[in-house]
């Protein structure tokens, strides 16, 4: 027992954890803060690209379903009904993005508002709780804007003007006798029994297509009209996405 006791090695003595080290001198602290900005810069960048990619898909499917349905006669309308589905499915996924990019966006905004824009031009009525709020955030990351105050933004900015073309398409594919059957002369519809019977979807009557999609666009219109929430401290003023 006692040689199994000296053949075993000497128990270490428990070593205390090392202090974290901490950048304590000014240079190092804005050499630290320097390469933090260009990290979150990085970050939203990504998320910028990622939402443009979801704007961009957007508009291709516009155009391509545009091209599709008022260039051939036999097309059915319902392609543009189509068309409002998948817009409607984009600005759902481009405002998840959103919500992340607002997150390193409102970062970058309080150092360039509070730090760098005080070094080039001091104000004393600019806020100094700053440091505390990005680390807060740090510690414990959160969206700032709810889903739906995301979608607002996108439909407010990009997506509104989408609808309202494929509105306006849809219009004229159920109102002119061209856009339905070939050979007949470019006139506009004479009567509203035959609008109606132009947007019949299947089993669906024309009366209750008009009317899902007038509730759709009047829903689309009191989303996107309704007042802006006031972000205070992440105000994003004017030049804004």
């Amino acid at each position: 027992m006692k040689a199994e006791q000296d053949r075993m090695p000497p128990a270490r003595e428990e070593e205390g954890e090392r202090p974290l080290l901490l950048p304590t001198t000014p240079g190092e602290i804005t050499n630290t803060l320097s390469h933090y900005y260009r990290g979150e810069l990085g970050r939203m960048t990504s998320w910028r690209d990622r939402i443009d990619r979801t704007s961009n898909w957007a508009i291709t499917v516009v155009a391509a379903l545009l091209s599709v349905s008022l260039s051939t006669p036999t097309s059915h309308h319902g392609v543009l009904l189509f068309g409002m589905m998948l817009v409607t499915l984009l600005l759902i996924i481009e405002a998840r993005r959103y919500r992340f990019f607002d997150i390193y966006r409102a970062r970058i905004r309080q150092i360039e508002r509070c730090y760098f824009a005080q070094i080039m031009a001091p104000n004393a009525s600019a806020g100094s709780e700053w440091a505390a709020v990005i680390a807060n955030s740090l510690r414990h990351p959160r969206f700032l804007l709810s889903y739906g105050e995301a979608m607002h933004r996108r439909l407010k900015r990009n997506y509104g003007w989408m609808y309202f073309i494929l509105l306006l398409a849809w219009c004229l594919k159920i109102s002119t006798p061209k856009l339905q059957t070939e050979g007949v002369p470019t006139l506009q519809a004479q009567s509203w029994t035959y609008v109606i019977d132009n947007a019949v979807l299947g089993p669906v009557s024309g009366l209750a297509v008009i009317a899902a999609v007038a509730v759709f666009y009047l829903g689309m219109l009191y989303f996107a009209l309704r007042p802006d929430r006031n972000e205070g401290e992440f105000g994003h003023g004017e030049a804004h996405v």
